[in-house]
């Protein structure tokens, strides 16, 4: 595989990576089965099923259990061979909840351990493996005065979408 390809290949998985994260925080179903073969798997640790079928079980358990979230990428290892890519990404996730004694705030560290297929051109996950690393749960005691924003919105009512 020459040097180009390599790139192009690396790019394509790196933006299908930040697609996911995209649409699980703005709650776009659509957005976040569009990174899923049809015939994809996903073990999200309290979700064992289709990787398409992820994406209405994950919006919905958000909407009922965070009034925010947000879902980094980091260290994004890719090992190409051919049409397969084996793809370790570093994930932290933070939801703002709502708990009996306050807002609170959760972080969950760990990794995606993705096997990605390229098919007709086009990389998506045929296969996600959820790792958990650490996490952490906190009382949120204040917060940075946020009145002067335009709030982030989870639906495709979000500023991102206007165009």
């Amino acid at each position: 595989m020459d040097d180009l390809q390599r790139m192009l290949d690396e790019a394509a998985i790196q933006r299908v990576l930040v697609r996911y994260c995209r649409g699980v925080d703005r709650g776009d179903e659509e957005l976040i089965a569009s990174v899923y073969w049809p015939d994809a798997t996903d073990d999200h640790g309290v979700y064992h099923g289709s990787g398409p079928g992820f994406a209405p079980y994950v919006v919905k358990a958000l909407r009922a259990h965070a009034l925010a979230t947000t879902h980094l990428i980091a260290n994004v290892s890719i090992e190409l061979s051919g049409a397969t890519a084996h793809v370790e990404s570093y994930t932290l996730a933070r939801h703002k909840v709502r708990r009996a004694e306050g807002l609170g705030l959760e972080t969950f560290a760990g990794r995606y351990i993705d096997r990605f297929e390229k098919r007709s051109g086009e990389w998506r996950i045929q296969h996600r493996q959820v790792v958990h690393d650490w996490s952490k749960l906190e009382p949120i005691a204040a917060e940075y005065p946020h009145e002067a924003f335009e709030s982030g919105q989870r639906s495709r009512d979000d500023a991102s979408y206007r165009r």
